[in-house]
C-alpha cells in the first residue's frame, strides 16, 4: 500500500513538471522582427557616424586605421538595435547597413597603388649600384698590395 502511495506521488509530480512545462514554452512565444523600428534606430547609429566620418579624408585614401573606433561603435550600435527590435536573425539587415558603409568608405582601402618613380629609384639603384661596382672593388682589393713584376728593379 505504501509502495502504491509513493508511486502515486512520483506519477502525480512528473504529470505537473511535464504540464508546467509544456505550458510555460507555450506562453514565450519570440516577437517578430520590427524593421521599422531597426532601421529608424540604425539611420541615428548612421547618422553619428557619417559625421565622424566628414573629417577623416575617405574620400583621398582609406581611412581604416584612424577610424577603427567610430567603426566599432557604429557596430555596436547597430548590433544593439537589431537585439532590441528583434532582427538579430534577420542578419541580412545587418550586413545591408555595413556593405554600404564599406562601399562608401572604404572602398579605396583595397586597392594596391604603384610608388612614385622617385622611391622606386631609391629602391632599385643601390642594387644595380652594388651589382656594377662591387666586381670592380674585389679586382682592385685583390690586386692592390701585390708586387708588379717589372718593378723589381732587375
Amino acid at each position: 500500500m505504501r509502495r502504491e502511495m509513493v508511486l502515486t506521488a512520483h506519477l502525480l509530480t512528473f504529470t505537473w513538471t511535464v504540464s508546467l512545462s509544456l505550458g510555460m514554452a507555450q506562453k514565450f512565444v519570440v516577437p517578430a522582427c520590427d524593421q521599422n523600428k531597426f532601421d529608424s534606430n540604425v539611420e541615428n547609429c548612421m547618422s553619428a557616424f557619417n559625421k565622424s566620418m566628414e573629417t577623416s579624408g575617405y574620400q583621398d585614401n582609406c581611412p581604416w586605421p584612424t577610424v577603427k573606433r567610430i567603426y566599432n561603435e557604429l557596430k555596436w550600435c547597430v548590433d544593439r538595435w537589431a537585439n532590441a527590435s528583434w532582427c538579430k536573425g534577420q542578419r541580412f539587415l545587418v550586413d545591408e547597413v555595413f556593405l554600404e558603409v564599406h562601399r562608401t568608405y572604404f572602398s579605396l582601402c583595397g586597392q594596391v597603388h604603384d610608388p612614385s618613380l622617385s622611391t622606386l629609384i631609391m629602391l632599385i639603384a643601390p642594387s644595380i649600384i652594388a651589382t656594377l661596382l662591387l666586381p670592380l672593388l674585389c679586382v682592385h682589393l685583390t690586386t692592390w698590395n701585390t708586387e708588379r713584376p717589372g718593378s723589381l728593379g732587375l
